[in-house]
C-alpha cells in the first residue's frame, strides 16, 4: 500500500467515525463517546449503533 492509498483509507475511516456520531446522537447516545469508539471499532461500531435500540423508548 502506498502513501496516497493509506491516506485515503484515514479519510474514509475518519469519515466514517463521524457518520456514526450522528447515527449515536440521532438515537439519543453519546455522539463523542461513540466517535472515539468508531476511531477503533470503525465498521463493527456502524453496525452495532444500527441494530441498538434508541434510548428512551421501552419495548413493552
Amino acid at each position: 500500500m502506498n502513501a496516497q492509498q493509506s491516506g485515503g483509507f484515514f479519510v474514509g475511516w475518519g469519515t466514517l467515525s463521524l457518520i456514526n456520531a450522528g447515527l449515536a446522537q440521532s438515537k439519543g447516545r453519546s455522539g463523542l463517546n461513540w466517535w472515539l469508539l468508531s476511531l477503533l471499532l470503525g465498521p463493527v461500531a456502524t453496525l452495532l449503533i444500527v441494530a441498538m435500540d434508541p434510548l428512551g423508548r421501552r419495548a413493552d
